[in-house]
């Protein structure tokens, strides 16, 4: 404290959250931030009709099954019965499809039966009308109760309006439907963290740029440490972001909710829903801060917008190319190329939040999380002192001292 007093300067750490603050407060309320806000709005519903379309027609091609399997009277009453109230079953009821028509006093496992080749098979009816007992995974029976029910009374030979008990014969989830499903879950994470990083680090490239124009940067490496000034639009542009995906995901998750849509209607990651969200926030961040570390290195060398685009290309194909790793080593879970993946801080956050998915593991999140930041203080150091070799004149490459072969020639 008394240095920091005597030099009338701001440690590295303090200069840092001036300089946050003041991008963070300029440019959230600025004109352009609302553009920015309105500006998913049109791909997102562009995106969101193709994939009404296409859920659409996956629906009707891949539609799940609900099999019937009793006596031959009972399964054509209750095909009958299905046909009858289809309309007011809705679209979420199951293709009501004959598993097999039982002779008198014959046995049938369901459970055996729906390990079978049928592949859209979801569960199947067994029992009678009178008194059905659904079998198949505890998610999907525990929400067809009630239609199965309505299905079963329609196709009861009595008039009676009351419903009949459905009993639940819940089967566990199988080892390999366990893994495809948390498979999803990882890409779809991955794509995610992949889109959101490269749509808003760029943001860092033309606030520098534009401040190099204007001469503030010059003013700020003159008042404060280089390192300060980058780790201080890093974490600014990373809160301008983090204001961004807040109003879209609440806007968007309103949405989704309102639609009648649930996270259990999803296949669960292996660290459960809260810390996988919580891991996604720590991952993007990161991801963020070291993309952003690398263009903020490229505004400091670049002087037109024409440059950034010129210098921002290959960076962009690059990190193109570690997605592709970490994609590539989902599938390949504890061999050298997931390792490896890992230890790329580039594809690490892609790689992690995959992991998150599919491996229960908490320990290996937190090595990679510090892995990741000491990458970023590397990043961040590394770019204050190319912007003050190239653009500041200073530091050793400007006045420093000769190299020894011109002490020796000049002696």
């Amino acid at each position: 404290m008394s240095e920091q007093r005597r030099t009338g300067r701001l440690s590295t750490l303090a200069a840092a959250y001036v300089v946050a603050r003041r991008d963070f407060v300029a440019i959230l309320f600025s004109r352009s931030f609302i553009f920015f806000l309105l500006g998913p709005l049109f791909p997102i519903l562009v995106g969101g009709l193709a994939g009404g379309i296409g859920q659409r027609v996956q629906q009707t091609a891949d539609r799940p099954e609900l099999g019937v399997a009793m006596q031959a009277g009972d399964v054509k009453a209750m095909v009958q019965a299905h046909q009858r109230i289809a309309s007011q079953l809705g679209q979420s009821m199951p293709v009501l499809v004959v598993v097999r028509e039982l002779a008198p006093g014959e046995a049938f496992d369901p459970a055996a039966a729906m390990r079978g080749d049928r592949a859209n098979l979801a569960a199947i009816v067994s029992g009678t009308p009178e008194a059905p007992v659904l079998t198949g995974p505890a998610e999907r029976i525990e929400q067809w109760r009630g239609r199965v029910a309505m299905v079963a009374a329609e196709a009861r030979a009595s008039s009676s309006a009351v419903y009949p008990e459905v009993t639940l014969a819940g089967i566990a989830t199988s080892k390999a439907d366990q893994k495809h499903s948390r498979l999803v879950t990882a890409q779809l994470g991955q794509t995610v963290l992949f889109l959101l990083t490269m749509l808003l680090a760029g943001m860092v490239l033309s606030n520098l740029v534009e401040e190099k124009g204007n001469k503030i940067i010059e003013v700020l490496a003159a008042a404060i440490p280089m390192d300060a000034v980058f780790l201080g639009k890093l974490f600014a542009m990373l809160a301008v972001s983090w204001v961004g995906i807040s109003v879209w995901g609440l806007a968007g998750g309103g949405v989704w909710l309102a639609a009648g849509n649930s996270l259990q209607d999803y296949p669960a990651p292996a660290l459960g829903w809260p810390m996988f969200f919580a891991l996604g926030v720590a991952y993007f961040s990161l991801g963020y801060l070291l993309l952003g570390s690398i263009f903020l290195a490229i505004g400091s060398m670049a002087t037109t917008v024409r440059e950034v685009q010129t210098l921002s290309m290959p960076v962009t194909m690059l990190q193109l190319l570690n997605f592709f790793f970490a994609s590539y080593a989902i599938a390949r879970s504890g061999t050298m190329v997931e390792l490896a993946a890992i230890a790329v801080p580039f594809s690490s956050p892609f790689a992690m939040l995959a992991r998150a998915a599919q491996d229960g593991a908490l320990w290996p999140h937190l090595a990679a999380i510090g892995w990741q930041l000491l990458w970023v203080a590397v990043l961040v150091r590394g770019g204050a002192a190319l912007f003050r070799k190239r653009v500041m004149k200073s530091g050793p490459a400007g006045g420093g001292r000769r190299p020894f072969w011109r002490r020796a020639r000049a002696a």
